[in-house]
C-alpha cells in the first residue's frame, strides 16, 4: 500500500517553544494531538514523507513541486533562529509525478520556484515528525531516514487537486514507496473578533464541516464545499486536505479527529486517517467520480435558473468562442433588455474563483442587452488579468450580470456599505477604480475603497480625489 497513512495538521509557528515562549500552553491539546499523530506517522517509518502546504509557491493555474536535492528552513522571520529542518527530496518520486502529471494533462510540475526554503507550512509539521524521530532513537530504536516531496496548492479546481493526490499515489505505487501524505493547513481565520482577521459567522460553519469530514472521512463534502462560505471564512487548508483525499481515493480508511480548537480566532484541527484496507477497494470512496457527477448536476440547475441577463451573457461568450463572431441580439428578450440603456458587468467564476470581470460604469451601447453582449466577450476573453477563456471551460463558468444605477457623490465614508453599495473612487488625469458591492471577502468600507483605489492606480490621500457610490442590479 502506497500511503500508509495521513494526517491533517494546522501550522502555527507559535506551537514551537522557541517562537510561542509559553503561548503554546494556550493550545496544548493541539499540541498533544500533533505530537500523537506524529508519533504515529514516525512508528510506520515511511520512506517519504509528502507534505502539501499553503505557503509553498502557489499559482492560479499550476500545482507547485519544489525541485532540487532538497531545502531547509527555520522560525527566524518569527524570532526564531535556532529552530528550523534541513530535508533531502525525493527527486526520483518528484520526477515520477511530474512525468504523470505530463501524461494526465495535469498543469503541475516544477517550474517557476519563488522560494527555495522551507516554509511554516512545512517546517511546524516536521517540528513534531523529528522530534518523534528523535524519541524512537532515545528509546533505543533506529528509525529508517526519511525523504520530502512539498508541494503546493492552487486556483484550479477540487477536483484537480484530488487527482494530484491520486498522482502522489500512484508514483508511490510505481516506485514502491512507503509515502506518510501530511495536510498542512489551518482553518477558518475568522472565529473571533479580536482575532487576526475578525469575525464571520461562516468561520464555525466552515471548521465544523470539515472537522466532521475529517472525523468520519467523508471527503466529498470537502470537495463541493460553498466556494462563497469558503472565502468569507477566511480558510486555509481545505484544497491541501482535497490533495490528501485524493491520495486515499479508493481505499477505506479509519478516520479520527483528535483535537480542534480556535482560542486566537483561527481553528486548529489534527486528524489521523489510517488505511483500513487494500488500496483501490473500496468503490464507494472514489469521490473523484462523486464530485464529477456532483459537480455536472450543479451547473445543470444553475444553467436552468439563469434568467435572461444571465442566459444572454453565457449566450454571447459562448458563441463568440465558438463561432469567432459577435452575437446578434436574439429575439424573444424581455422589453427591459432592449428599451434600457445602464451600465453593466459581467462576471465570471470557474471552480468559485474568479475567471474575468469587465464591464461599464455608463451605458456605451443602444441597449442593455447590447451592452451585456459587449461585455460578456470582455470579461472572457479581454481581461487583462487572465487568459482567454478556452472552449473546454466554458460548461464550467458561472455567470454574474450586475446592472449599474447611477453613480452619486458621497462625503468621507460615512455613506458608505460594501454589501449595500458599489464604490467608484476617482482622481485628477481620468484614472477611476471601481470595486461592485457584496463580494466575499470585502467586509468593510475601509477594505472596498482600498481596493478599488489600488484598481485606479489611486492613492487615497491625494488631493483631489472623490468618492461616488452605486447600487447595482444583480442577476446570477
Amino acid at each position: 500500500m502506497p500511503v500508509v497513512i495521513a494526517v491533517a495538521v494546522p501550522h502555527p509557528p507559535l506551537i514551537v517553544p522557541g517562537v510561542g515562549h509559553g503561548r503554546e500552553r494556550e493550545i496544548q491539546p493541539t499540541v498533544d494531538a500533533y505530537r500523537e499523530v506524529a508519533r504515529r506517522v514516525a512508528a510506520l517509518g515511511p520512506d517519504t514523507i509528502v507534505i502539501s502546504s499553503p505557503h509553498t509557491s502557489m499559482y492560479l493555474d499550476y500545482l507547485h513541486i519544489a525541485p532540487g536535492p532538497g531545502a531547509q528552513g527555520t522560525f527566524s522571520q518569527f524570532g526564531d533562529s535556532a529552530d528550523g529542518s534541513r530535508v533531502n527530496y525525493d527527486e526520483e518520486l518528484v520526477t515520477e509525478l511530474c512525468r504523470l502529471a505530463r501524461e494526465e494533462g495535469l498543469p503541475a510540475g516544477t517550474a517557476g520556484e519563488r522560494e527555495r526554503d522551507l516554509d511554516w507550512g512545512v517546517l511546524v509539521p516536521l517540528h513534531f515528525i523529528q522530534a518523534a524521530y528523535d524519541d524512537l532513537r532515545a528509546a533505543g530504536q533506529e528509525p529508517s531516514s526519511y525523504r520530502v516531496v512539498r508541494m503546493g496548492i492552487s486556483g484550479l479546481s477540487p477536483l484537480q487537486h484530488y487527482r494530484m493526490g491520486q498522482l502522489v499515489a500512484r508514483a508511490a505505487g510505481r516506485l514502491g514507496r512507503r509515502v506518510a501524505y501530511v495536510a498542512s493547513g489551518d482553518l477558518s481565520h475568522k472565529l473571533t473578533a479580536d482575532g487576526p482577521y475578525g469575525f464571520s459567522p461562516d468561520g464555525p460553519v466552515f471548521d465544523e464541516l470539515v472537522c466532521k469530514a475529517l472525523g468520519n472521512g467523508d471527503f466529498l463534502s470537502l470537495m463541493t464545499a460553498d466556494p462563497g462560505l469558503c472565502e468569507r471564512a477566511a480558510e486555509c487548508g481545505l484544497r491541501s486536505f482535497q490533495i490528501m483525499a485524493g491520495a486515499l481515493d479508493r481505499t477505506p480508511v479509519t478516520a479520527e479527529l483528535l483535537s480542534y480548537e480556535g482560542p486566537f480566532g483561527v481553528g486548529y484541527g489534527v486528524a489521523c486517517l489510517l488505511p483500513s484496507g487494500p488500496e483501490g477497494s473500496d468503490p464507494d470512496r472514489a469521490f473523484g467520480k462523486a464530485y464529477e457527477a456532483w459537480h455536472a448536476a450543479d451547473m445543470e440547475r444553475r444553467r436552468a435558473g439563469e434568467d435572461a441577463y444571465v442566459a444572454l451573457a453565457r449566450a454571447s461568450l459562448e458563441h463568440r468562442v465558438g463561432t469567432g463572431r459577435s452575437l446578434p441580439v436574439p429575439d424573444g428578450l424581455p422589453p427591459e433588455l432592449l428599451s434600457r440603456r445602464a451600465g453593466a458587468f459581467v462576471s465570471l467564476t470557474k471552480s468559485g474563483r474568479l475567471r474575468g470581470c469587465i464591464g461599464t460604469i455608463a451605458p456605451t451601447r443602444a441597449s442593455l442587452a447590447e451592452e451585456i453582449v459587449a461585455n460578456a466577450v470582455s470579461a472572457g476573453l479581454h481581461d487583462p488579468r487572465f487568459p482567454p477563456v478556452t472552449a473546454e471551460e466554458l460548461p464550467d463558468l458561472v455567470y454574474d450580470v450586475d446592472v449599474l444605477g447611477d453613480p452619486e457623490p458621497v462625503e468621507g465614508r460615512t455613506g458608505l456599505d460594501p454589501r449595500r453599495y458599489g464604490v467608484i473612487v476617482s482622481a485628477p488625469g481620468g484614472r477611476r477604480g471601481l470595486l461592485l458591492p457584496d463580494l466575499d471577502g470585502v467586509d468593510t468600507a475601509e477594505e472596498q475603497l482600498r481596493i478599488a483605489a489600488r484598481k485606479g492606480g489611486i492613492a487615497l490621500t491625494e488631493e483631489g480625489v472623490s468618492i461616488e457610490r452605486f447600487v447595482v442590479e444583480r442577476h446570477r
